[in-house]
């Protein structure tokens, strides 16, 4: 299919809204022509790499819902093999704005709402969820637990709109009753779909956690095509698969390099 003839497609596919997303959302259909259009079209390598975070810094700070925000992150473990969620990536805080934009948009409710962050990292979706009225539970495996806490306790004081609370969770192990009763509204993650490996770990969690009206926003950075379409052909046997496009995310956080999904159950 020609580009324009796939951006058309495209367009025709959009729809009002997907699941407790009320924004406009292009629906996937096709994970071959998915994957042209992002890598053709949004062309993410001319996009500056890191462009919202500085890496080696032990202190990241970013305005949300009113407040400063102060993420700790530890650069010295970032050299550890597959240990990432040491430092903060573009992704998480274009998704963490994204939610707060939302929010202020009229697009997401999140007041009272159950959410599970997958992956949480240095915590700072989470946070800003619990303080647009969230009660997230923030998880990660059990050696990145330390810094997630910290960086609970060092944000959320004084008066919260919501709640936050951090829980060890390994992709693909069985659930605690905690994460499934009652099912979350709403699962979120930034930079969870890193290596083929994970994927099918990834969607048993992901499964085992959504009900009917769980509605899953993910997003993450354009590196490789082939674990993206593998993904994506995963996610697309068990749920209904939108991409938001950059004019519905906050206007001063937008990347050629990350792309957003939301996810519901079939």
């Amino acid at each position: 299919m020609a580009e324009g003839a796939a951006a058309d497609e495209e367009v025709e596919n959009v729809v009002a809204g997907l699941g407790s997303y009320r924004g406009k959302v292009g629906l996937v259909s096709d994970c071959e022509e998915e994957i042209m259009l992002l890598w053709a079209i949004q062309q993410p390598i001319f996009s500056k790499h890191n462009a919202f975070v500085s890496q080696s810094a032990l202190q990241l700070h970013i305005d949300a819902c009113g407040r400063s925000l102060s993420i700790l992150q530890s650069p010295s473990s970032l050299g550890t093999p597959g240990v990432t969620g040491s430092v903060m990536w573009d992704s998480g805080i274009i998704l963490g704005k994204f939610l707060e934009h939302s929010v202020e948009s009229g697009k997401i409710f999140l007041q009272g709402k159950n959410v599970i962050e997958l992956g949480s990292g240095c915590g700072l979706v989470g946070c800003i969820a619990a303080l647009l009225g969230a009660q997230v539970i923030l998880t990660d495996l059990p050696d990145r637990l330390k810094l997630l806490k910290k960086n609970v306790e060092t944000n959320l004081y004084g008066d919260v709109r919501g709640s936050a609370t951090v829980n060890e969770l390994t992709w693909g192990d069985d659930l605690d009753t905690d994460f499934t009763d009652p099912s979350p509204d709403f699962v979120v993650g930034s930079d969870v779909v890193y290596s083929e490996g994970a994927v099918l770990d990834l969607m048993e969690t992901i499964v085992g956690l959504c009900g009917k009206q769980t509605t899953i926003i993910l997003a993450g950075e354009l590196r490789n095509d082939a674990i993206l379409e593998y993904f994506l052909e995963a996610a697309m046997k068990e749920f209904i698969v939108g991409r938001v496009d950059q004019d519905q995310w906050h206007p001063d956080y937008r990347s050629s390099r990350v792309a957003i999904y939301v996810l519901v159950k079939k």
